[in-house]
């Protein structure tokens, strides 16, 4: 399992590197600059800010002090549009936040996914299994530029039981948990019912349930575990999803996160910034994806031999 660890770490090196590269010379390519907005700038101004931060250098030495840089020190380089902090701090101050909506929008699509598609597989092809998959078919069409105005709109201005945007109370958390999560929620649900219908009619199942074992152990403890490979296979890419991929909902709902810095960081052309949390993002994915591949090979022993082999 070591090896493993190690070799999916020295793997992702050249993944991140080939993504900050990109993203690097594709910024530099779109039109306009950090210091060419809707203000008026005097040229000498421009030259002089441009050669502060290095911008008057050949894009090659550019690039080459910047992966030295954040190589090296570990330094994400400062920030055009807050020139008063770094990439870094802005970095520590913005992620517990998409953290924690990350975590919340997890635990909402976890626990409903995995109960409705749970429910849906113990009633297959009967009124609850159609109408469970019915609303995860909604869930996945509807997008969540669409489902968080309507929530706002049903919950925050019609009844007014949350507020309709903010990150101060334990209210806030709550739609913007639900609309992070509701699509991962479908998918969830629907693993789970395709997994736990295979599982259901296994041998050993109806063993147990011959000998007496209650319905809902024989549920979570004999066929819940070997349904949920599927779903650990999906939660890796789906957790840095819901982290990474939080720019909608934390601009509709004024979330102070990694997303919206990030819309921002692209409109003001941070060049800085933008490159910052590409590093970031990335390093975020291929974690919780080898973590999820952990994972899968503690509750698979077939996928933990076949990675020794």
């Amino acid at each position: 399992m070591l090896r493993f660890v190690f070799r999916r770490f020295f793997e992702t090196i050249p993944v991140v590197l080939a993504a900050v590269t990109i993203t690097f010379f594709l910024i530099r390519l779109a039109p306009g600059g950090p210091f060419t907005d809707e203000r008026s700038y005097p040229a000498e101004s421009i030259r002089q800010l441009n050669r502060y931060y290095g911008l008057d250098k050949p894009i090659l030495v550019q690039y080459a002090r910047y992966i030295s840089g954040v190589v090296l020190r570990g330094d994400l380089g400062p920030s055009f549009k807050y020139p008063d902090r770094t990439v870094n701090e802005i970095l520590a101050e913005t992620f517990p936040v998409s953290l924690e909506l990350g975590a919340y929008a997890l635990l909402f699509a976890l626990l409903l996914g995995l109960g409705a598609g749970i429910a849906a597989a113990l009633r297959p092809n009967r009124a609850a299994d159609h109408a469970v998959m019915g609303i995860a078919m909604t869930g996945i069409c509807v997008p969540s530029f669409v489902l968080g105005p309507l929530l706002v709109l049903a919950f925050s201005l019609g009844l007014g039981w949350c507020n309709a945007a903010g990150w101060i109370t334990a209210g806030d958390r709550i739609l913007p948990a639900i609309t992070l999560g509701a699509a991962d929620a479908a998918y969830i649900s629907r693993l789970t019912r395709g997994s736990m219908l295979e599982v259901l009619p296994q041998d050993y199942i109806r063993t147990a349930q011959a000998k007496g074992v209650p319905a809902l152990r024989v549920v979570t403890h004999h066929a819940l575990r070997n349904a949920l490979p599927p779903v650990v296979s999906f939660l890796g890419p789906a957790t840095a999803g819901l982290i990474t991929g939080s720019f909608v909902v934390e601009t509709v709902f004024q979330i102070p996160g990694m997303g919206r810095m990030f819309v921002s960081a692209a409109f003001n052309r941070d060049y800085t910034l933008l490159l910052g949390l590409v590093v970031f993002y990335s390093l975020l994915i291929v974690a919780f994806n080898t973590l999820s591949d952990i994972l899968l090979a503690w509750l698979d022993p077939r996928v933990r031999a076949h990675s020794e082999r």
